[in-house]
């Protein structure tokens, strides 16, 4: 198998990372996919840092097992607390990308100085990624962040468009001052999945940025610049989970036409 013919790893806690899958096989669709979603210990916004960077090698080293040539860490969590160990692990075998870099080179670029808020895991918040890399390049923008733990969960069990969900939504982003920032950076992945209802909380007023769509964009640059990207026909995309449950599978199959096959895999035995 030649560099260009492998594919490309993307691993989450859950869900949420089908957002960045979906969009990578959009925006490249010549690309086949391996995906691992570990279900087991979702999520990982409550977990240690260590808890989180032992669970995110295992599956680094499953995904480089399976010849990936990239790898996107697509949980912010784990992004924003094992990035730089996990890239260490991986060595010179695969590229690996983190969800936060590239939104926040979107913010440079685009959106700064906009006032900005950031909603995300414990963890996430807690690690201050976001808010360290904004201010790093505009020492004077305001940066207002907050942890939304709840959300996750309740993506996970199916609570979206209804009026649990609504409620929460509303519950968080009321506190000020996320109530009037420019700007809102979605710091979890699970997030974009009611992406329209933060909208229209916000009335359509405020910039809303995912990652799913910068960082498949991101990848799409940096596989042109190294001369990696798949010329020849797509292979089949494969999802794999660390323990089987019937939302993961209905979420899926709405991502990528139902035409998906779930494999359970535990890596912890």
């Amino acid at each position: 198998m030649t560099d260009h013919d492998k594919p490309i790893g993307v691993f989450d806690s859950g869900v949420g990372g089908l957002t960045v899958a979906h969009a990578i096989r959009r925006i490249l669709p010549g690309e086949s996919m391996i995906y691992f979603g570990d279900t087991a210990h979702l999520p990982y916004g409550d977990k240690s840092p260590e808890s989180i960077i032992y669970y995110s090698k295992k599956i680094t080293g499953f995904l480089l097992g399976k010849q990936c040539k990239a790898i996107v860490i697509a949980c912010n969590t784990a992004s924003s607390v094992g990035y730089e160990e996990i890239s260490k692990y991986a060595g010179d075998q695969a590229l690996i990308f983190n969800v936060i870099d590239p939104v926040t080179d979107y913010y440079h670029e685009f959106l700064a100085p906009k006032t900005v808020g950031v909603i995300g895991t414990k963890a996430t918040i807690q690690s201050g990624a976001y808010e360290k890399k904004i201010l790093a390049e505009n020492p004077g923008v305001k940066v207002f962040s907050k942890a939304t733990p709840l959300l996750v969960p309740m993506i996970e069990e199916g609570f979206i468009y209804d009026d649990i969900s609504n409620a929460i939504i509303r519950a968080y982003l009321s506190d000020k001052p996320l109530d009037n920032v420019e700007a809102l950076i979605l710091g979890c992945t699970h997030y974009p999945i009611i992406k329209n209802q933060i909208r229209r909380f916000y009335n359509f007023d405020v910039e809303i940025l995912d990652s799913a769509s910068i960082v498949a964009g991101a990848l799409k640059s940096r596989l042109e610049a190294d001369g990696l990207l798949h010329s020849g026909r797509r292979g089949k995309d494969r999802f794999f989970v660390s323990d089987y449950t019937p939302y993961f599978k209905k979420i899926a199959g709405m991502f990528f036409d139902g035409s998906i096959e779930l494999e359970k895999r535990d890596l912890w035995r």
